[in-house]
Formats: C-alpha cells, structure tokens, sequence
C-alpha cells in the first residue's frame, strides 16, 4: 500500500476516513493495526507496547546501555528491562543489585563471574541464546570475548534503573580511603590509584580462558549454575512452531523469573491463551508479530510488534501473538514468578464437557467435539499453513 492509500479507513464496515496529516507516516506503517484497528477492538486501555529505539541511549567507553521501565512503560507492573552491548574484552565492572537479575544473550560470547553468600565462586562462558540469573545481592560481572556482545537483563522490580547499581569502583570511590586501605592491608599510598569515581563500563583485552585465570576456592563451586546453556533445554514442538520453558525447575538458580522462549513460523501464531500467576513482559527478537490482548469489562486492543519492541500483557489477560512477517517471529514471554504456568482455551473447551461447550459457543455438539484437544501441549498452532 503506498503512502496516500495509508489511512484510518476500515474497508469491512466502511468506518473512518483520511488523514490530511500531519502526520508520522513511517509510525503508521509500523501500526498498522493501530491505524486500523479491527472491529472487534473495544473500549479503553493502556498502551501495551514501547520499543527499545525510544529509550534514552547511554553511551560509554566500551559499549551502550538503555532500558525500559514503568517511568516510559507504566503498565509494566513487575519487571523492567535493560538492552546492552560491549566491545570485545569490555566489562561491565563487577557489581549487585537490590532486585533479581535475569539475563539473555542476544548476540556474541562473554564471560560471567560470580560468588554467593558462602564463598562459593561461579565462572563461564556463553553464547548468543544462553542465560544467566544472579538473585539480589549476589555480586557479578560481565566481560565481552572476541565478538563481542550483546544482551537483554530483566530485573525483578518495575521501577529499577541501571543507573542505581551497587557499583566496586563506586562503593571504594565513597569510602574514607584509610579505611579501605586498612580493609585491604595496604597503605593509603599503595591504594592512591583506585578509582576516584564509577567505571561502569570500561574497556579492557580479552580474557585467557578459564582454566588459565581461575583462581582456587577453598569453599568449593556453587551447586546450582547461574548461567543455563539453550542448547541444554527440550523445546515443545508444535505444528508451526516451538517453545522452550525455562523456570525453577529447569534453571534452578532463577528462582524469581521464569520463560518462555517462542518460535512462530511464517502462518503460525501462539495459541489463544492466559497466564493466571504473572504478568507477561515480552520481548521480541525477530520478526513482526500482531496481538490482541483481552480483559475483562469487554476490553480489547491489538497492537503490533517487530524486533526490539517490549509488549506486556496483564495478569489473566487472554491473548494470542500471531506471526504477520515472512520470517520466523522469535519472542521471549519472561515473568516475574519462579514457575512458568498457563492457560490454553482449547485445552480448556477440549476437556470440557462437549454439550456444555456447545450450549455457550451455540454450536452443535458435534461440533464442539472436533474442536482442538491436543493431548500434550501445542502451544503454536496455524493461522494459514503455507503452500
């Protein structure tokens, strides 16, 4: 459709009109079902989608950061996020946080390190696809290898910022240097080179490799990973698509956030559904995806997504996410609850009984009896099957 046929005109009940402008054209392509929203969109609710390219960048020797949280995003309720990259051999300095920290690598390798509170120390590398979780209060760093990095965090409050971090150079940077330098054995002139503000985010040389720069621990190594290699985790295979959970008890160490990681091929969406224990915080990583999220009162909206959009959906809200793109859509559903849990309709209608299903949707009983009743879960179904 070229830019003067671009309008708020819904052909199927002749509603709407043009718009003589101004107007943000390339914004009402990304929308289109904003622009036009279907018929049975109804009444009053909040925006459910903010995308990362308008969120304030911050730049810094060595790599960027921005986030998302309830400040730009006020329907996220329970989680905010923070996008990243780091230049090979960067780190971002060794540091903790008062909320839950959950990790995705989206691009490269890295190395993460860790300790807990009884001495036991953690270090690995991963990949692109690989996750971390470090719970609150447990210090870690994160340092790029030789491609270099990019990664999505999740954080257990709505209201975090990564400019609030409980920071190594930050904390000495505020602390009377005699004292530091009594902690560490040293005289005030041994530590005169310690940093005199945060690093953040500074440049360094890649690493040796583990073996060659761990150091001994009398304590031992922690019991449960902080870090969960994808390759590792079953997926759910479906009919047009895949989904791999990733809770407690998939990832023991991540006991405040769990997943769902969604493949949508070309025709598929993600099934009519709910989650009744958490809200849903989604990010997307491919592709261009349409949702209609319903909640009670008659409430609907649709929305539309593409790469590197944030979409929430509140608790026990129904909804679908359908793959409107020519590529596979790939989309993480994270929570803030240490068990992945939810809902399918036709689950639901599918082990209902069937005249009682018939009676409410005014179908036959026969009827009502092919409807879908998978015995194990498919939770990507076909819109339209390709040829």
């Amino acid at each position: 459709m070229n830019d003067e046929n671009l309008n708020p005109y819904r052909e199927s009940d002749g509603k709407g009109w043009k718009d003589h402008g101004p107007r943000n054209i390339n914004r009402d392509k990304e929308n289109p079902n904003i622009l036009v929203p279907p018929a049975t969109d109804h009444g009053t609710m909040p925006n459910l989608r903010f995308s990362y390219s308008d969120s304030h960048q911050r730049l810094e020797e060595g790599g960027w950061t921005r986030e998302i949280t309830n400040r730009d995003f006020p329907i996220s309720e329970d989680v905010a996020g923070v996008n990243m990259s780091l230049e090979p051999g960067a780190y971002r300095e060794m540091h903790w946080h008062k909320e839950a920290e959950w990790g995705l690598m989206l691009y490269g390798n890295a190395r993460v390190t860790g300790i807990d509170e009884y001495g036991r120390s953690f270090i690995d590398d991963i990949k692109a696809g690989d996750l971390w979780n470090f719970e609150a209060g447990v210090p870690h760093s994160i340092q790029a290898l030789d491609q270099g990095c990019e990664f999505l965090l999740v954080f257990s409050e709505a209201d975090f910022s990564e400019n609030n971090t409980f920071l190594l150079s930050d904390w000495l940077a505020h602390t009377p240097p005699d004292i530091v330098a009594a902690n560490f054995k040293k005289t005030e002139a041994d530590i005169e080179c310690l940093p005199k503000e945060e690093k953040y985010i500074f440049k360094a040389n890649i690493p040796e490799s583990i073996a060659q720069v761990e150091r001994p621990n009398i304590n031992g190594e922690i019991p449960s990973p902080f870090t969960l290699h994808m390759d590792t985790v079953k997926p759910i295979e479906s009919e047009a698509g895949r989904v791999r959970i990733v809770d407690v008890n998939t990832f023991p160490a991540a006991t405040t956030i769990s997943a769902a990681f969604v493949e949508v091929e070309p025709g598929g969406m993600r099934e009519l559904h709910w989650h009744p224990k958490a809200a849903e915080w989604q990010y997307y990583i491919q592709g261009k995806a349409k949702m209609t999220v319903f909640n009670s009162a008659g409430l609907s909206r649709t929305f539309n997504y593409q790469a590197g959009d944030v979409g929430v959906v509140p608790i026990v809200a129904g909804h679908y996410v359908q793959n409107i793109g020519d590529e596979p859509l790939v989309f993480v559903e994270i929570f803030k609850h240490a068990e992945y849990s939810d809902i399918s309709l036709n689950k639901w209608l599918g082990s209902s009984p069937s005249q009682m299903v018939a009676d409410h949707l005014n179908l036959t009983k026969q009827m009502a009896e092919t409807l879908p009743n998978p015995d194990i879960p498919e939770p990507v179904v076909w819109y339209h099957k390709p040829d």
